[in-house]
């Protein structure tokens, strides 16, 4: 019976990490996946807020999306579509770049996903573009 219930959480875990935008699943997340969240803590709890930093930007992001999605016109959503799916994979990217040399290292958790934290409150300003008159489509 433990068997099935740790190979169902480690399911559950893994479609939520992907629904996320990014794959957490690295030996370091598992071990922080119980940890409590407190920045002056240990080094998993620190891992562990940084993990719950990206994925409170993350879901704020995709809120802001759905949004501006909704506020476009049918012919604007599928430009803004093609570059936020851009913007997620070079994200990803990006942040792997950034924190590829501390891979190795216990604090690569929080590396990257404060990496991917920035990367995804930047992001704010260029879906915000879109409500103005200075978004692509708008452009000759």
């Amino acid at each position: 019976m433990q068997i099935f219930k740790l190979k169902n959480w480690v399911s559950t875990l893994a479609v939520t990490a992907t629904a996320g935008g990014a794959l957490l699943l690295s030996p370091g997340v598992f071990a922080q996946a119980g940890a409590a969240c407190r920045d002056a803590g240990s080094l998993e709890e620190t891992n562990a807020c940084a993990v719950k930093a990206y994925q409170v930007a993350d879901t704020q992001i995709a809120i802001l999306y759905g949004d501006v999605m909704r506020a476009l016109s049918a012919h604007e959503r599928p430009q803004l579509r093609q570059e936020h799916t851009n913007w997620q994979r070079d994200r990803i990217t990006r942040c792997k770049q950034a924190t590829r040399a501390s891979e190795s290292e216990p604090e690569w958790p929080r590396l990257y996903h404060d990496c991917l934290t920035a990367e995804t409150e930047n992001r704010r300003r260029g879906l915000m573009r879109w409500l103005t008159l200075d978004h692509p489509s708008a452009k000759p």
